[in-house]
């Protein structure tokens, strides 16, 4: 796994993209990226309840996008931060062209399979686009509270 940490501020818009290969310790590195990045721009997971909830939620979100691409497409090449306006897009490239899909219905209490249920409960939207050879499959949150709070939580 190599790092390509970049930050970059155009206008009120800040991208941060970390290159990956393998899978082997990819999903903490993502996290911990992730909790930096949102640190930077001034979200902690220190922070007060309502940003350590959101924090928590996204590096959440970030570990399920990760571990869905090392689990069926080999692996991400590269995650994506974009921060704009209170909102928070996060991508995760991969090579592999197939869409995600949700299994069929299992057992909550059982561990596995819930990947596609926490992005559709914890992000205000996600979806796969293709992209190259292979697909992104991203998520939105709003880290600026607004109606109801932040995320999709009532």
């Amino acid at each position: 796994m190599s790092t390509g940490l970049g930050g970059q501020a155009q206008g009120h818009t800040q991208t941060r993209r970390l290159a990956l290969f393998g899978t082997k310790g990819v999903v903490s590195r993502c996290r911990d990226f992730t909790e930096q990045a949102l640190a930077d721009w001034g979200w902690r997971a220190t922070g007060p309840e309502e940003e350590h909830d959101v924090v928590e939620d996204v590096l959440l979100l970030v570990s399920e996008l990760v571990t869905n691409a090392c689990l069926h497409a080999g692996g991400p090449e590269e995650l994506t931060l974009n921060h704009s306006g209170g909102q928070l897009r996060v991508e995760v490239a991969d090579a592999d062209p197939r869409r995600p899909r949700r299994r069929a219905q299992r057992d909550l209490a059982q561990p596995g399979g819930h990947g596609l249920i926490i992005l559709e409960r914890l992000a205000q939207s996600w979806g796969s686009e293709p992209r190259g050879s292979g697909k992104v499959v991203w998520l939105e949150v709003r880290l600026s509270p607004g109606p109801g709070g932040p995320g999709r939580r009532p």
